[in-house]
């Protein structure tokens, strides 16, 4: 049945307004980078007359953006790692074995996505005062503290997602290798895991998102040695100026990794959503 006049022109229509809505805060984004900041203070033009890289090269030296992009990639790599490593077990054993509790373990790891994350904000920093103060491990303040944070925020969702992808997995396939002699590890890591990888993609690149641009917890647990970049770039404000073009170089450069990620397994993203979703 061809589609009617009018539904195009509200799809070409929709889908413009949506490019414009995208497109235009990024360009404004881009053009105010390469302005002098003179020019960023002064009013705003589409088409700006001097154009300068100086920005990229100066928003190095202005504020330590390099330790905070070093502390992000850390931080963001560490809780990925973690998550998809918790995830994958708990979520295997969840898929492929019935005992006792485990509807409500599945039941617990989703409700926790029903409170909002500024909850755990007070007692995340009790219980890291306590165990510095009992211990002598500094959690607070710390990387590995930072990571241990947003592993409250990604491994639930991570586990509930592979979960539902482990389960369109055919269970033939791990019987398979059992009979072959493979134990249950060594049947996840040389069949389960290669047909999982779409869903792998989508959980490792959701953990990292989460800890490359969360601000509120960033603010509070950290000092000026593990800050990230999420904090770090309000630096560029200072008490008498705010240096507008740096920012706008900053952000665009901070934003790679992410993009890189996101081109590099958006097929696998895809995938791996639509099956978590489905089951």
């Amino acid at each position: 049945m061809p589609e009617p006049r009018w539904f195009r022109v509200l799809r070409v229509v929709g889908l413009t307004l949506l490019t414009l809505f995208t497109l235009v805060p990024l360009y404004v984004m881009v053009t105010s980078a390469l302005k002098p900041l003179g020019d960023v203070r002064d009013r705003f033009q589409w088409f700006p007359d001097h154009l300068t890289f100086e920005p990229f090269v100066d928003m190095w030296s202005t504020i330590d953006l390099a330790d905070y992009f070093l502390n992000s990639a850390i931080v963001a790599l560490g809780a990925a790692l973690v998550s998809l490593t918790l995830a994958i077990l708990a979520a295997y054993a969840v898929s492929r074995y019935r005992f006792r509790g485990r509807n409500g373990f599945r039941i617990v790891v989703l409700s926790t996505q029903m409170f909002p994350g500024i909850l755990f904000l007070l007692p995340l920093y009790l219980i890291y005062a306590t165990i510095g103060r009992y211990t002598g491990i500094e959690l607070y303040g710390s990387q590995l503290g930072l990571i241990v944070t947003y592993l409250t925020f990604s491994l639930p969702f991570a586990i509930w997602m592979m979960v539902g992808y482990f389960d369109t997995i055919p269970r033939d396939l791990d019987e398979a290798a059992l009979i072959d002699g493979a134990s249950p590890i060594g049947a996840l890591w040389r069949v389960v895991l290669p047909a999982a990888r779409p869903g792998i993609a989508a959980v490792g690149i959701y953990a990292f998102m989460t800890a490359w641009g969360e601000t509120l917890f960033a603010s509070i647990m950290t000092d000026s040695d593990s800050r990230t970049l999420a904090v770090g770039l309000r630096e560029y404000s200072t008490e008498t100026s705010v240096y507008w073009n740096e920012v706008m170089a900053a952000s665009l450069v901070v934003s790679i990794p992410v993009v890189i990620g996101f081109l590099a397994l958006q097929r696998y993203l895809a995938q791996g959503l639509t099956a978590g979703a489905v089951k």
